[in-house]
């Protein structure tokens, strides 16, 4: 098969509707109707000779040869107009809505500080920001870029690591002061510990210690269990129990005394967060500028 200019714009079609998550969305996006789009699709789906999306009423989905075509197409495209808008200047006007998925521990103690500051840069840069946990799909619901805790799986998105937080294990004065102070990570199993469920396993974090290269795990348990970042920090500061937490969301308390690291000896274990994009394509610039001032701001946080 040939290649030619009608097969780079069916592609380019078939990756915005893929990024878009609807006919009409893509239109929207790319200066045609949702028709338009449609007769867009299906010519390329009878020049490749296979179906690439199933459609019904209400929901796209990607076929197997479908997902296969995105998935080896998609970062060409991308590369492709990421070089015409250098050249024609296009990305470099930041306006438009983004909409950003972001983790509730960076919206608070990070990004909301810092928005008079995006807002002084970006003046027709209207942000929505949803706090939402560390899972889901970003095309699906319409997110131009997520901020999430955790390693990022395999896939078309794109990723950058923003910083590495330190795991704590921590517990207030007022427990300490009823159950005594545990002098090794094992001796964690006698005591109450809260546990936090993670959201991309549905389970608890499990407990792991580092020092150097050594690490140790210790099965532990309490009876409170939670999704609530701040409830479980609440929680352990009310003397509830013995709680793993990240560095970014309780160094005022720490410094304040309210909580106690229990093992500075055993902190070596480092929590990554990454800002993630599902495509340039929606809003170039505005997403690019978002990144490098997620960049920018994490770079004030101590690894």
């Amino acid at each position: 098969m040939s290649f030619d200019g009608r097969l780079l714009s069916g592609m380019s079609v078939l990756a915005a509707v893929v990024e878009a998550g609807s006919f009409s969305r893509a239109g929207e996006v790319l200066g045609l109707s949702a028709s338009g789009v449609s007769r867009s699709i299906s010519r390329l789906e009878e020049r490749l000779g296979v179906r690439l999306l199933d459609r019904t009423t209400r929901t796209l989905h990607l076929t197997s040869d479908g997902k296969s075509l995105y998935e080896r197409a998609a970062p060409h495209l991308e590369g492709i107009e990421e070089a015409a808008s250098y050249v024609s200047g296009a990305a470099v006007t930041v306006r438009g809505t983004l909409r950003a998925s972001v983790n509730p521990i960076f919206a608070r103690y990070v990004l909301a500080p810092k928005l008079p500051l995006l807002r002084e840069r970006h003046p027709d840069l209207e942000l929505t920001v949803l706090q939402q946990p560390d899972v889901g799909d970003l095309v699906t619901e319409g997110i131009d870029v997520a901020v999430r805790f955790g390693p990022q799986p395999p896939s078309t998105m794109t990723s950058r690591l923003l910083l590495q937080t330190r795991v704590l294990t921590v517990a207030s004065p007022a427990y300490l002061a009823r159950h005594g102070r545990p002098k090794r990570p094992e001796k964690l199993v006698d005591h109450e510990c809260i546990q936090y469920i993670d959201p991309r396993r549905g389970k608890p974090f499990s407990w792991e210690f580092h020092r150097g290269r050594e690490v140790l795990p210790v099965e532990t348990q309490g009876h409170v269990t939670t999704t609530d970042v701040d409830l479980m920090v609440q929680a352990c500061v009310s003397g509830a129990g013995v709680a793993q937490v990240l560095a970014l969301n309780v160094s005022h308390l720490m410094a304040s005394g309210a909580l106690i690291e229990l093992f500075p000896e055993w902190s070596g274990e480092t929590y990554p967060l990454y800002v993630t994009r599902p495509s340039r394509r929606l809003a170039p610039a505005a997403v690019e500028a978002f990144l490098d001032f997620c960049t920018e701001i994490c770079a004030d946080f101590e690894s």
